[in-house]
């Protein structure tokens, strides 16, 4: 292989180190044909606002065949588009757009469990001898009828039920209608990787995994222990335990490398593993080290928190050192399962200067940097009320809830039109009450905006190489001051961050340096409330 084409290979691999990828959460993007639910069509109409935005991929969330029990990510055919977002023509046609416009196009892969409408489990269920019997998780009762194990589902409740026509319960570590599949089984495996070459197959640049590290579980059935009382509120019975055996099996990452084997086979594309749990990095790290394994992996690090601190940035960026075999980051702030940031991390006196910082603060890291939509326009956590809550979980556990729904009310674009210009129907969710303010419409007309300034903050990340790829030294993480320096051969720069209140004077040492970019009144002097800059 010439220089050249050496140098072409690695370009087209390496596209992802250091992307902006922009999530789009289908249902509550963009509404073609008035029913009040979002679709492809209306992505694909408004794909030029994300292109604007400079980001290098979208991110799709699921929009395949589904009951809608847990909105898509209870599948029911892993290769097909449900009625509600429209067809696999409706998918092309995305596909073709967003390439036409320079976007990747990333989909979400569901791989830990399916709907309990799959006709794989509705054969896996119909007996105990039948080719797909061992495609998911079945045990015995214990002799008294109980559930072979103590393991409790996300949602909350047993991850055990009953079903009388194989006299056995099956594992669902989310909803009961999620049965959770046996990745112990090669065929299981065989199958998934053949739904994931059909996307391959049309033209799709890669795939985020959703919760990867319930793929599989411990086939000797033991019981999790007690988790350790932490004082936190515990509002799920999942929240009681230690999950060493429902999930997190050493034999992932040998799946993971069939996956990468597969991906890379089509050349330039990108895998990224989203993993919870409170300790997730070992599993990140194990996700994703060398170069057999997965792209890069996230985790609720940031999307979970209830404060933003130095510390917090400070050791999230530490568990992820530029050195050989280790893998490459991602960080999110918000997503579809995570309350907005400017709600969860700031008062509302402080929402538009905070959002501002927090939007460089995301750009500056090393990593990917993942926007969910509308975080461009500093949307706000939406409160919703009973009557109007979608989500199984928040219906579960009100009012105690996580909020999912708040985060994935419609995107508002037009400030003056019925539903914010989302539909013409009646939204799915309601849309936020103070939303018209931030519509795209007006931060359009507003060159100080946030929308506008997130457009020159990208534009800075993509011309600079120590943004892009190189590495991090925290300097200082303070009470409220947090530095740290972005190093790449020929270019050092230094990040400083106010995320309090308060103004802060800059440390006598980074003073007098040239200033390249600044938020909020940033100076090389003195850091007013939520102020940042970048210097040379």
């Amino acid at each position: 292989m010439n220089k050249l084409a050496r140098k072409h290979e690695v370009d087209i691999r390496d596209w992802w180190r250091g992307a902006v990828i922009y999530q789009i959460y289908p249902r509550s993007f963009a509404d073609s044909n008035g029913d009040g639910v979002g679709d492809l069509a209306g992505i694909t109409a408004r794909l030029d606002h994300v292109a604007s935005l400079g980001v290098d991929a979208i991110w799709l969330s699921p929009f395949f065949t589904s009951p809608m029990r847990d909105f898509g990510y209870d599948i029911a055919d892993f290769c097909d588009v449900d009625p509600i977002f429209g067809t696999l023509a409706d998918f092309d046609a995305l596909v073709a757009r967003a390439h036409a416009l320079g976007l990747k196009v990333l989909i979400d892969q569901v791989y830990s469990h399916s709907s309990d409408e799959h006709c794989w489990f509705k054969e896996s269920r119909s007996s105990r001898d039948n080719p797909r019997a061992d495609w998911y998780v079945w045990a015995d009762p214990k002799a008294d009828g109980s559930p072979p194990t103590n393991w409790q589902s996300v949602f909350g409740g047993p991850a055990w039920t009953w079903d009388a026509r194989r006299g056995q319960y099956y594992l669902h570590n989310f909803l009961r209608e999620q049965p959770d599949l046996n990745f112990h089984n090669p065929q299981v495996q065989d199958a998934t990787l053949a739904t994931a070459k059909f996307w391959l197959d049309r033209g799709v640049d890669g795939f985020r995994l959703d919760a990867l590290n319930f793929s599989m579980h411990d086939p000797q059935l033991r019981d999790n222990p007690p988790a350790p009382d932490t004082g936190k509120p515990r509002t799920r019975s999942f929240d009681f335990q230690q999950h060493l055996y429902n999930q997190s099996h050493a034999d992932i990452p040998a799946f993971l490398e069939r996956i990468r084997a597969l991906t890379d086979s089509y050349g330039g594309r990108f895998t990224v593993a989203e993993v919870g749990g409170p300790n997730p990095e070992a599993e990140m790290h194990a996700f994703t080290t060398g170069e057999h394994r997965l792209n890069s992996a996230y985790s609720f690090a940031f999307l979970y928190a209830d404060r933003l601190t130095p510390a917090l940035v400070r050791d999230a960026a530490a568990g992820w050192p530029a050195e050989p075999g280790m893998g490459w980051p991602s960080w999110a702030f918000e997503n579809h399962d995570a309350p907005r940031a400017v709600s969860r991390w700031v008062g509302a006196a402080h929402r538009a200067a905070f959002a501002r910082m927090k939007m460089l603060l995301l750009l500056a890291l090393r990593g990917n940097a993942i926007l969910f939509q509308g975080e461009e326009l500093g949307l706000t956590q939406v409160e919703i009320g009973f009557a109007d809550l979608q989500d199984p979980e928040a219906i579960a556990n009100w009012p105690l809830t996580l909020s999912r729904d708040g985060v994935r009310t419609p995107l508002p674009w037009q400030s003056g039109a019925p539903a914010l210009g989302f539909t013409t129907g009646k939204p799915w969710l309601p849309v936020g009450a103070d939303h018209a303010a931030l519509a795209v419409d007006r931060q359009e007309a507003d060159a100080e905006s946030l929308l506008n300034l997130t457009r020159r903050l990208i534009a800075l990340r993509h011309s600079s190489p120590a943004l892009m790829a190189g590495t991090i030294i925290i300097r200082e993480a303070g009470e409220a001051l947090l530095v740290f320096e972005r190093q790449a051969p020929g270019q050092t720069l230094v990040c400083a961050f106010n995320l309090g209140a308060q103004p802060l004077a800059m440390p006598d040492h980074l003073r007098g340096r040239r200033v390249i970019e600044a938020v909020n009144g940033a100076t090389a002097d003195l850091l007013p409330p939520f102020a940042a800059l970048v210097a040379e």
